[in-house]
């Protein structure tokens, strides 16, 4: 029987696609590259036009030979690869592979797993765009280049093992940076003065904070300063001398795409980027849905674009209406611009199917838990984008206590739009830019009472408190991947890669959501920016990243910008193989003496993990697992806390007497207990207030310091 045969990236999509095509059609999977460099040599021929050296990848000979035969008794073939640089790739490669003419109409794109979108696709192929397979070609050649060469002499120098990435080494350089200023950070005293305040027939307290003198703002710097504004306080009534009430509306943010995906999802859901990458994918390809059978629920995942389809636009406003009315929809729909860089034949990250909601059983029934909270988190950022704006009526309040001011501000909510779906984080509408540029908390003050020019108010009692500048906050794995983003380094299938990469390579390690630095991960950085001042500099990678994207739009010749690149890169390898000397890295010492020769053990790391050695090798060959303790007794059996790591990698804290005392915690525990509940209290990070805080471990006990 004849038939057509289209060939995807991932199996998961197979049995989707197959259920929307019929008989007529045979469905297969690529699973993702089926030809690269070959990992023995650098595989590219630089003196000749930098041409690359293919070869089939390792366990995927039968894979093509399958693909092959199904391609010769096919009627057509159809190459359905994901729609960005690297799918354009591997259809490139199969086209080569299987004999099939790259100028025939041959290549298929769609963006989301529906049928209507791969039957449309099917509808209008087109050739293999070689704008697209260049600028993935000249990626790929670049960081080979970099990692080879600059690889070994790492190795020579330094120790064996040792990599240099072209994207990762500057997101390593960002985290050094910042360690260095924190470490470097002077910390700057002030002081803050808060008046509590009462009125007749108000029960709550106005919280005034101190302002200055007039309209000029004064800092306070030291405790003199404080006291001789509060004596002169004393002796004044706090007056209101100024009420301003207005309205500020606040719009909705665009609807994801990838950078903002990973950070809302970290922020909220606390994934990594690599798991929320993971679930994503799943969500894309299909999951199967009672009542549905396998469908995908979301569009690409990796995309900087926010344009909606039109059909999609129309859909929520027509679900927007029916579910909560005509006051929640603007008149027009929301249109929200993109970065030049974006790349438009994508959209973005929204549900396939916006009347299947998060609520919905059978989704409930047919979805894991952290497939339904993302899925869940996508849909209501894309229903939310496209509804009313949040109204608040805003009072803005003087009181003068004597030649002194303090200002007291609050929000209420009047009309509450997009909220009744969706809440941004308070870092996330900062970043988004929504010309939101009044600093106010919805929640805080929200009760304040009516308040008249000329009214007197009660002083309750007032607070001064002494107060220190903090240094700026270690990177999360969010907030790096905003800083990556706004620096124009790596584009959106690369972030959750390049954290991973620097992670597994121990140039940072993560704690408690921060990411660190290692002693290893500052030497190689060290190295970089002193000896190749470019790999490791954020804008000369940022307008490399450029040339990439001139390349795929058909405005740059790929092996040109391999050129230009390649000169300065070959002239600094060559001097920096004569100016760096050999470097040692120290080994970490323990506290831990060797029983055998009277030594302090060092950390050593193998390829099972880290273990404890005796320096004194060959002599001592002394070695033993590594324990690292938490510091803390059980609050169990008051037995050691030991921090040990799951299957996964995932770091955790257990007993020494496991498995007789089952004590685990995710969290660290802090060897204390709960004021208020008994159960103990453990170190965790929190995304609003950016740093570490004391909290019951027990759910349902609302305790924090």
């Amino acid at each position: 029987m004849s038939y057509n045969l289209v060939i995807v990236e991932s199996p998961g999509k197979v049995k989707s696609i197959s259920k929307f095509l019929g008989k007529n059609y045979h469905v297969q999977a690529s699973g993702g590259h089926v030809r690269d460099l070959p990992k023995s040599d650098m595989g590219v021929d630089i003196e000749n036009n930098f041409a690359p050296k293919y070869i089939t990848i390792r366990g995927k000979g039968d894979l093509i030979a399958r693909l092959k035969k199904e391609a010769k008794g096919a009627d057509k073939v159809y190459l359905a690869t994901d729609p960005d640089r690297e799918g354009e790739a591997i259809s490139w490669h199969l086209a080569n592979l299987l004999d099939i003419d790259e100028n025939s109409k041959c290549r298929i794109t769609f963006n989301e797993i529906t049928k209507n979108a791969v039957l449309n696709a099917l509808k209008n192929p087109r050739p293999i765009d070689y704008n697209l397979v260049n600028a993935q070609q000249a990626r790929r050649i670049l960081d080979r280049i970099v990692g080879y060469k600059i690889s070994p002499l790492l190795w020579k120098k330094v120790k064996k093992g040792l990599s240099a990435g072209r994207v990762q080494s500057v997101a390593v350089r960002l985290i050094c940076d910042r360690e260095e200023e924190i470490e470097n950070f002077i910390p700057e005293e002030y002081w803050t003065i808060v008046a509590n305040l009462t009125k007749k027939d108000f029960n709550g307290v106005i919280k005034a904070k101190f302002y200055g003198i007039g309209n000029n703002k004064l800092d306070l710097k030291n405790k003199e300063q404080v006291d001789e504004i509060l004596t002169k306080i004393e002796k004044h009534d706090f007056i209101v001398s100024k009420v301003k009430k207005g309205e500020r509306k606040k719009s909705p943010s665009p609807p994801f795409i990838t950078s903002t995906l990973q950070q809302e999802a970290a922020r909220k859901l606390g994934f990594t980027t690599k798991k929320t990458m993971m679930i994503a994918q799943q969500l894309y390809e299909g999951v199967d849905v009672k009542g549905h059978g396998s469908i995908g629920l979301i569009t690409y995942m990796r995309t900087d674009s926010t344009r909606i389809s039109d059909e999609a636009l129309q859909d929520v406003r027509n679900f927007i209406i029916n579910k909560y009315g005509n006051e929640y929809i603007p008149e027009k729909a929301r249109i929200f611009k993109n970065k030049s860089s974006a790349q438009d034949a994508h959209e973005a990250i929204r549900p396939t199917n916006i009347s299947l909601t998060p609520e919905d059983p059978n989704l409930k029934e047919s979805l894991n838990r952290d497939q339904l909270k993302l899925y869940k988190l996508i849909w209501e950022r894309f229903v939310a984008c496209q509804m009313s704006a949040a109204t608040f009526d805003t009072l803005n309040v003087d009181i003068s206590a004597g030649e002194y001011i303090f200002k007291v501000s609050g929000s209420r909510i009047k009309f509450p739009g997009y909220h009744v779906v969706y809440k941004e984080t308070k870092d996330e509408t900062e970043m988004l830019n929504n010309n939101d540029n009044e600093d106010y908390d919805e929640e805080e003050n929200a009760n304040l009472p009516e308040l008249s020019e000329g009214e007197k108010l009660k002083l309750k009692n007032i607070d001064s408190k002494q107060n220190f500048t903090q240094p700026p906050p270690r990177y999360t794995e969010a907030s790096l991947v905003k800083a990556l983003e706004e620096k124009g380094i790596g584009r959106p299938s690369t972030y959750a890669p390049i954290i991973s990469t620097i992670i597994t390579r121990n140039y940072v390690v993560r704690e408690s959501k921060l990411l660190y630095p290692t002693e290893l991960g500052k030497i190689v950085t060290d190295i970089l920016k002193n000896h190749f001042q470019d790999i490791v500099d954020v804008s000369f990678t940022a307008k490399v990243e450029a040339e990439l994207d001139k390349i795929e739009e058909g405005d740059k010749d790929w092996i040109e910008v391999l050129n230009d690149f390649y000169k300065g890169f070959d002239i600094t390898l060559k001097k920096a193989e004569q100016s760096i000397g050999n470097i040692e890295v120290p080994d970490e010492v323990s506290d831990v003496v060797c029983e055998k020769c009277g030594r302090n053990m060092v950390i050593k790391k193998g390829r099972y993990g880290k273990f404890l050695a005796c320096p004194g090798f060959p002599e001592c060959k002394n070695t033993k697992p590594l324990v690292d303790e938490a510091g803390v007794l059980c609050p169990k059996c008051k037995g050691k806390v030991l921090i040990k790591q799951s299957k996964k990698g995932r770091k955790y804290y257990g007993c020494e007497n496991n498995p007789k005392c089952d004590f685990m915690s995710w969290d660290k525990p802090t060897g204390e207990i709960c004021p208020e509940c008994g159960s103990f209290l453990v170190t965790k990070y929190s995304s609003t207030k950016r740093e570490n805080i004391v909290k019951c471990s027990n759910e349902k006990c609302n305790y924090t310091r």
